[in-house]
This record gives C-alpha cells, structure tokens and sequence, in this order.
C-alpha cells in the first residue's frame, strides 16, 4: 500500500509513524497526485503540537498526514475540474498531508509546472513563497519604495524580500548577526535582530521605512510599528490579528490562489526568486528532515522527495 508520513495524537515527535494509506480518490474539484516532492514547514510540526490556524473546526481524525505543499505528476482529474490533463506536472497545496506517495490538490489552488522549474523546487512556493507573494502586492508599495522585512532570513522572508526586489523595492531586513552575509546575498541591508532594533533600522534607513512586512511578532512587531507614520503599511504573518489591527495594522490575506502560484513560479524561472531548497531527504527520512525544521537548524527551504 502507499505509504505517508503521520502523527497518531497531538504531541511531540513520539507521534510520528509511517502509515499505510490507501490511495485515494479525488473528489470534485480536486486532483489525485503522485507526489514527487513535499516542502517541509515549521508550520507542519506546530500542527502535530496541537496549532489550530484560523478557521479549523471540529475533531480531528487522526492519524493526520504531515505537509501542506506537494509537487507531482496528475494521476486522477476529479468531477468539474477542467485545465488539467494526466500526466502533467503540477504544484500546489495539499487537501490532507503531501508526506506522502499520492495527495489530493484542490485545482483551484494547483498550477502547472512550467518549463525551467524542476519539481523539488515547485514544491516548495505554495506555502512561503506564496504567502511572501501575497504581502508584498497588499503592501502595494511604489517601486522606490523602503520596506522592512523583519525575520528576514525565515521562509517566508527569504521570499519576501527577492520579490520585494524584484518589484523594485528598496529592502531592509532583519535577522540574526549569523546570517547577515546571507541576507545581504537575497539584496536586503541586513539589521541584526535584538534590543533597540528600531534604533539600528532608523541609522539603516535614515529616510524612513514605508512600509512593515513582520515575520516575527511580539516585541518586534510592537518596536517596528513605531517606524511606521502609516499604519496600513504594517501587516504581519507572524501575530495573530488582534495583536496587529491594535497597532493599526493588519494580517496577510492569503489569495490562496492558482494565479498566484503561477505569478511566483514565473519569478523562479526569470531568475528574480530563487526558493534555496538546500536540503532533501527521501519519504524514508522525512522525520529527519521534521527534525531539522523543528531544531530550527534549516537555512534555506528543506524538501522530502518521493521516488517514483
């Protein structure tokens, strides 16, 4: 039988199991894939610890598939679907886990892989790149334009801030003193993260910020506000949204969206955004490649591929 990787109960890396999962069928608007590669995300173990996101409802059944993206071959077109054939190439986010040898992916929020884009890197823009994506067109910010990035050298702000460039912003990001080289490498001014950050981002901008795309939260958001005269420049994929509409801000509105994944797939392909998948694992390690996202020792995107 296919197998997936899983957690049995909400808890630490005890629950996690290899299960035998049958291959299932898609529903309407849904497509069957074989998985060829699964992004692996912090947030895939904050969902094992028990992380509801906004609008989870009910009792979940478990065991529960890790991964929320998956790159793969179509193996089966679900009622009403239309655009897609099998056999093709397609990336996306996942209906129940992408640990796995096949996934089911809503259409909607599924987008071919273009030429250029090998399958393990597609695996990994639906979720950060995506979300990156998103912030930067509500920003709306003029080409010119400065923006902070806080939590620069994560996922999502690896992304944010090459798109952020690739709009023509001018870039400032924060992140840790290690991985200034690294920062200054994606196009950003690197500020080191720390006590009085608005401090330092005031002697990197002496003009100003425009606008705040926080990753981070708590005291960072709080700090950073203040840089702001225009708080509808400050949103957030990093606090929850009363945390951020108090400061008169807002969260991330996520377009979930197939155009979106193929906006940022074309980025790749051009060469203005480079997803740095740095690690892969097979199905058989993906608790180590858990591991390394949940110890916090990742730079760059890790990816589980699955063979065919």
């Amino acid at each position: 039988m296919p197998k997936a990787y899983a957690y049995t109960r909400y808890g630490g890396p005890e629950t996690e199991t290899y299960i035998d999962a049958d291959r299932p069928g898609p529903g309407p608007g849904q497509l069957l894939v074989a998985v060829r590669a699964a992004g692996v995300n912090p947030v895939d173990w904050k969902l094992r610890s028990g992380f509801r996101r906004p609008g989870d409802t009910g009792t979940p059944e478990f065991p529960l598939v890790f991964g929320s993206e998956a790159a793969g071959i179509v193996e089966e077109i679900g009622e009403g679907v239309t655009g897609f054939a099998v056999g093709d190439a397609v990336f996306g986010n996942t209906v129940a886990g992408g640990y796995a040898e096949y996934a089911l992916l809503p259409a909607s929020v599924t987008a071919h892989v273009p030429g250029g884009l090998s399958l393990r890197d597609a695996a990994v823009l639906p979720v950060a790149a995506a979300t990156a994506y998103d912030g930067i067109r509500q920003l709306g910010l003029p080409a010119g334009a400065t923006l902070l990035v806080t939590g620069a050298g994560g996922g999502v702000g690896v992304a944010a801030v090459q798109i952020a460039r690739a709009f023509g912003l001018r870039v400032v990001g924060t992140a840790s003193e290690g991985k200034k080289d690294f920062v200054e490498q994606l196009g950003a001014v690197h500020v080191a993260s720390g006590t009085d950050l608005a401090a330092r981002v005031r002697a990197a901008a002496p003009d100003g910020v425009d606008g705040v795309y926080d990753l981070v939260g708590g005291d960072v958001l709080e700090e950073t506000a203040t840089l702001l005269t225009d708080r509808s420049k400050l949103i957030t994929a990093g606090a929850a949204p009363e945390d951020v509409e108090r400061l008169g801000g807002s969260r991330v509105e996520r377009a979930r969206t197939a155009a979106v994944l193929d906006e940022v797939a074309r980025l790749v392909v051009a060469g203005d955004l480079n997803p740095y998948v740095t690690r892969t694992f097979p199905l058989e390690q993906a608790g180590e490649a858990l591991r390394l996202v949940e110890d916090g020792h990742a730079r760059g995107k890790v990816v589980i591929e699955v063979a065919a």
